[in-house]
């Protein structure tokens, strides 16, 4: 469930230093953008911020950027940001997912998170969620060589329609679980809001990570 409205929200985030403005001028530019070679990893659908503000404490040679849609949910996330200034490793987009290929240059991105990812259940709109082969697609031409993706959720039929479609587009999957907290690859795992208050209510974490085909 998204927040409701939080009046003057656009306002604080159009001024705001850690929200990116002109995100499509930086199309194959986000190396300056952060004035170092280190690798860009990306968070869509980044919700309050959670996860991506313990990746980039935890990992100052790597360069996160978070990408919401929503700007309910994004104040939030700069708010915390505010609080942690010497962060300068992590900064926010608000953006549709359908845009990344007009803000990543192809091989730009070197890894992606989805986390919690809305399911979209209605057959009709299979096409918006982010694991659909449309986003896929999509990804491939933003992804470095060596570029993966690694997807969480506890809706079980979305996890499911998201393995089906990685393996007909070709991805390689080379971790999988519909089990997280209780298997091989929860040892370094960093839990979103979502994940903590799911898994606190008993429900499973399913977990994939995958990789595009291998070029011909």
């Amino acid at each position: 469930m998204r927040l409701r409205n939080v009046t003057g929200s656009r306002e604080v985030i159009a001024e705001n230093e850690y929200v990116v403005q002109d995100e499509k001028e930086l199309k194959g530019k986000w190396k300056e953008f952060f004035g170092n070679d280190n690798p860009i990893f990306i968070e869509i659908g980044m919700g309050k911020g959670t996860f991506i503000m313990e990746c980039a404490r935890q990992n100052p040679d790597i360069n996160y950027i978070g990408i919401e849609k929503y700007s309910s949910v994004l104040i939030r996330a700069i708010e915390k940001r505010q609080l942690e200034p010497e962060l300068n490793n992590l900064f926010f987009i608000r953006m549709d997912a359908e845009e990344i290929e007009e803000v990543f240059e192809k091989g730009e991105v070197d890894y992606i998170y989805l986390n919690f990812s809305d399911p979209w259940p209605k057959a009709r709109t299979a096409k918006r969620r982010l694991t659909s082969d449309r986003f896929l697609s999509r990804y491939i031409n933003i992804l470095a060589e060596e570029g993966g993706i690694t997807f969480k959720t506890d809706n079980k039929d979305l996890f499911e329609y998201s393995v089906e479609t990685a393996e007909e587009c070709g991805w390689r999957i080379k971790k999988i679980t519909r089990d997280l907290h209780n298997s091989e690859y929860m040892e370094g795992n960093i839990m979103t809001e979502y994940e903590k208050k799911f898994s606190q209510l008993g429900n499973k974490i399913n977990m994939m990570q995958y990789f595009p085909p291998l070029s011909k």
